[in-house]
């Protein structure tokens, strides 16, 4: 399965198409600032495997790999899709699952995060980014 991810200010999925709104950096100069943040996701899901629950899972982790906890728990989003075949599709064609997941500020500490995106358990999506120091 291949997977394009991108770490944005906002983003929100319409009639199967991904709308960004401050997409593509990966820096975020002032830390401790409550900065909102959003990934905007495209599956291109295996037509043997439309039509099947697939799990997602998204974390934010250190550049380390230990899971950020933000006083309330780990940084995290999951759920489940499923990817129907459309009519007149050519059978064997890859099928786009676009998706966006909005995050709250979040206040981070200087230093380097990951976003992760898992599917059916497997990692499959990394978008690093740096808090730079004040």
């Amino acid at each position: 399965m291949d997977v394009t991810m991108l770490l944005c200010d906002a983003a929100a999925e319409s009639g199967g198409k991904l709308y960004v709104l401050g997409g593509g950096w990966s820096v975020i100069r002032v830390p401790n600032v409550p900065t909102p943040m959003a990934l905007a996701v495209k599956l291109s899901v295996p037509w043997d495997q439309t039509n099947k629950q697939i799990r997602v899972r998204a974390k934010l982790v250190t550049e380390d790999g230990d899971e950020v906890d933000l006083g309330e728990g780990p940084v995290f989003a999951e759920g489940t899709i499923e990817v129907g075949r459309p009519a007149g599709m050519k059978p064997g064609s890859p099928i786009d699952m676009p998706f966006a997941l909005s995050f709250g500020p979040l206040a981070l500490d200087t230093g380097g995060y990951v976003w992760e995106l898992e599917v059916d358990g497997t990692t499959l999506a990394r978008t690093p980014f740096r808090v730079l120091g004040g």
